[in-house]
């Protein structure tokens, strides 16, 4: 079997098949001709090549009509269309329906071999991807629960951060779970089996926060009737992880900073040097380069953490995550409250999904344990959901209906996205835009009638999120 990638080419033309054979003769494919659209269809059907040179013009059919055939069949093939009655309009309509490119004729040699090499290296990446994620994608990871593209990311850059001894600076919305990433980056690093220690700089009180890093000698202060070790001393070896930064004094940020550098510290009141081995990882709820703005974070301290910087998606951007996780929840404590639960209607769900969660993942934790405690029932409905998730407010309403017409919201969001303005005749030419602004405009406008919701705005495009995560990836 041959390692070249299969080329089919559907064109009636005799003289036009053999300059195109002869165009691609010294090219690494295997390349076949047939003459009819019903030739090809059975060709594709037998044996589906990488790419389809489509000529729109055949004697038993319209190519558009394969083109449409391809798609709803799903074969695996990236299509070219050849056509001799080329305009702005025939191309829209052929790369709406699923084509990858397009060629007017007359074209060049040069034209086609490289309109042909671009598109196998496309495939070729596109199958490289696909592989990566089926054989990587992972459904859980060290205390997280999802799947979704961004979570893969986060993933990744613990798997290559863990092993080094860079300080992390982990970035992310109340509740995303910024102390699980810390746990996670431990745990997969060379210093798992020693101590994971974790301080909320936000909850301990300015003037002890010091004796809670570095530890105090009896008598330091008043109340300090023993010596004790602090958080730099029992994390020797391990991990320190010190949450909310910014919310440190700026003279303790000093002495921080003092500690990093030189590894080594002073408790409070005593006068001995100290020297401990730790891997620091720090995190925020805050953007930290308006805290250094602000004064709230020495500039100084921040570049000194700022080494490996890993940002947590909040959960409205985490698609089918949502479900994943309230199910793992569900299941967890059903179990501990010895209930029935193990689903959820399609209502719950529905509302679930479209839910904004500004608690994060700790809030969806938190409502799946109030149903848990007050509800026992086999499948979660909406009744059984806790304020502000059952106010009528969060539940998709439908519009005021007329005796002609029944619109949802959620369609005449789509109408809102869809529709586009029909330009006066006098200014169509000055209207005709490129089709990848015309895309990008509608994909954002998607995300702001969503309020900024990505899976719901898939799901109104007709597309699925991780499209839309890979093309703001590319803009």
């Amino acid at each position: 079997m041959s390692d070249k990638p299969s080329v089919l080419l559907v064109e009636d033309a005799a003289p036009q098949a053999l300059l195109y054979q002869q165009y691609l003769k010294d090219e690494l494919i295997d390349l076949e001709h047939v003459d009819t659209g019903e030739k090809a269809k059975q060709f594709i059907a037998s044996n589906p090549p990488e790419l389809i040179l489509l000529d729109l013009k055949l004697p038993d059919m319209d190519g558009q009509d394969i083109l449409h055939w391809i798609k709803k069949e799903k074969f695996p093939c990236s299509i070219i269309i050849i056509t001799g009655n080329s305009s702005v309009d025939i191309a829209v309509e052929v790369m709406q329906i699923g084509a990858n490119d397009f060629l007017e004729k007359p074209f060049s040699a040069n034209r086609l071999r490289t309109t042909i090499k671009n598109q196998l290296n496309q495939t070729r990446l596109r199958h490289l991807v696909d592989d990566y994620q089926v054989t990587f994608k992972r459904k859980s990871y060290h205390g997280f629960i999802g799947s979704c593209l961004p979570m893969q990311a986060v993933y990744r850059i613990i798997d290559a951060a863990a092993t080094s001894k860079a300080t992390v600076f982990i970035t992310g919305e109340s509740g995303t779970g910024k102390e699980v990433c810390a746990e996670a980056i431990h745990r997969q690093g060379p210093r798992s089996d020693k101590k994971f220690i974790a301080l909320n700089c936000g909850a301990i009180p300015h003037d002890l926060m010091e004796s809670e890093i570095f530890g105090h000698v009896k008598g330091a202060f008043t109340g300090a009737s023993s010596e004790r070790k602090g958080a730099a001393t029992l994390a020797d070896g391990g991990t320190l992880f010190l949450d909310e930064i910014g919310e440190m004094d700026m003279e303790l940020q000093t002495k921080l900073l003092r500690f990093i550098q030189s590894s080594s510290f002073q408790k409070v009141g005593g006068n001995k040097q100290e020297s401990v081995d730790i891997r620091f990882i720090c995190a925020t709820n805050r953007d930290p380069l308006e805290a250094v703005t602000t004064g709230k974070l020495r500039e100084d301290l921040y570049y000194r953490l700022h080494v490996v910087p890993l940002h947590l998606p909040p959960l409205r951007e985490r698609g089918n995550d949502i479900m994943e996780i309230a199910q793992q929840f569900l299941i967890t404590y059903a179990k501990e409250e010895n209930r029935l639960f193990s689903g959820f209607t399609n209502e719950a769900e529905s509302t679930l999904n479209n839910y904004n969660w500004p608690g994060n993942v700790r809030q969806l934790q938190n409502v799946i344990r109030n149903i848990t405690v007050l509800h026992n029932d086999k499948r979660v409905t909406q009744a059984h959901l806790p304020p502000p998730l059952n106010n009528s407010q969060n539940i998709p309403e439908a519009p005021p209906q007329s005796p002609t017409t029944q619109p949802s919201t959620e369609q005449a969001e789509i109408e809102m996205i869809e529709q586009p303005t029909i330009p006066a005749p006098d200014q169509e030419k000055q209207t005709i835009r490129p089709l990848a602004d015309v895309e990008r405009e509608t994909i954002e406008r998607a995300i702001t009638l969503c309020d900024g919701n990505i899976p719901k705005a898939a799901a109104l495009l007709d597309v699925s999120p991780s499209t839309i995560y890979r093309k703001k990836q590319g803009w």
